[in-house]
Formats: C-alpha cells, sequence, structure tokens
C-alpha cells in the first residue's frame, strides 16, 4: 500500500509499475485532512498492508507525530522521505537531504543578491539522499533489518 498527499505530484504510475515487476500490489490512498490520516489507518487495520509509504508533502511533515504514532500503534511497517520521520520514531526514512537542500537556496539567494537574475538560474534538484533506519522500531515490529541495509545507511538510530 502507499500513502500520498492529495495535492504531491503522482508517481503512482512508475510505483505500479516497478511494484508489477516484482511481484507486488500497490493501494493508493490519499490523505489531505487529520480525519483522512485516520481514516487510511483505519483502511491499513482491515485490511493489513505489507508495508505503507508516506509521500513527500509539507502537510504529512507536519503530521509526522500522527503517521509515525498510528504506524507504530497499528504495527506497520512505513517508509518515510524525510529523516525527521525516523527520529520520531518511524521505521525507515529515504530522501533528500533536507540540510543540503538548504544550503543550495542558500546560495541561490546569494547569486541573487549579487545580480545574478532569478531566470537565468539553472533549475536544480537535490543530488544528495539520506537513508536513515530506527532499529529499536524494527525491533518493536518484529523486523530485522539486513546488515546490508544498515551499513550503506546515512544513519542507523538505536
Amino acid at each position: 500500500m502507499i500513502e500520498m498527499p492529495a495535492n504531491a505530484e503522482n508517481p503512482e504510475r512508475e510505483v505500479e509499475t516497478a511494484a508489477r515487476s516484482i511481484g507486488l500490489q500497490i493501494q493508493t490512498l490519499n490523505a489531505s485532512t487529520i480525519r483522512e490520516i485516520n481514516a487510511a489507518f483505519a483502511t491499513f487495520v482491515r485490511e493489513r498492508p505489507d508495508a505503507v509509504f508516506v509521500g513527500l508533502d509539507p502537510f504529512f511533515n507536519s503530521r509526522r507525530i500522527q503517521l509515525v504514532q498510528l504506524a507504530a500503534r497499528y504495527a506497520i511497517p512505513a517508509s518515510y522521505p524525510a529523516r525527521d520521520f525516523a527520529e520520531a520514531g518511524g521505521l525507515m526514512s529515504y530522501g533528500a537531504d533536507i540540510a543540503d537542500a538548504w544550503r543550495q537556496a542558500g546560495s541561490y539567494a546569494g547569486r541573487i543578491l549579487k545580480g545574478a537574475k532569478a531566470a537565468d538560474l539553472p533549475v536544480v534538484q537535490s543530488s544528495k539522499f539520506e537513508l536513515v533506519f530506527n532499529v529499536q522500531t524494527a525491533t518493536m515490529l518484529g523486523l530485522t533489518v539486513p546488515d546490508k541495509l544498515l551499513v550503506a545507511a546515512d544513519e542507523v538510530i538505536e
């Protein structure tokens, strides 16, 4: 299963193609309010997915404690788009390094303050990504994170 914000770009097609290629089935649930998040987890409780992926969205980031607590309460392994979720008790996160993204934004601001025209600056996207595992959460869920993944992780929260 995959949970995504209603207003985000929809990578559903790519996710479904990748999932099909390895024999997985994907279900998308959209949520853009606190009630819709609760309703999505009520669906997860009934349908018992193998895992949940929470999409990247400012609203979801603001509700990260709710999302992490619901996943823990119902013992649902969940992956998140930013380290803040794993730090709050989420199982794992993989996403752009936010500090690096802010550095890029600062660099852009500096170039503009020095006279560059914003329209002339190239569009950039994050090139540094972080993989974070919360081993305490994995243990609580009865999961063992393979050593190969722990070694590859940028951070392992014990």
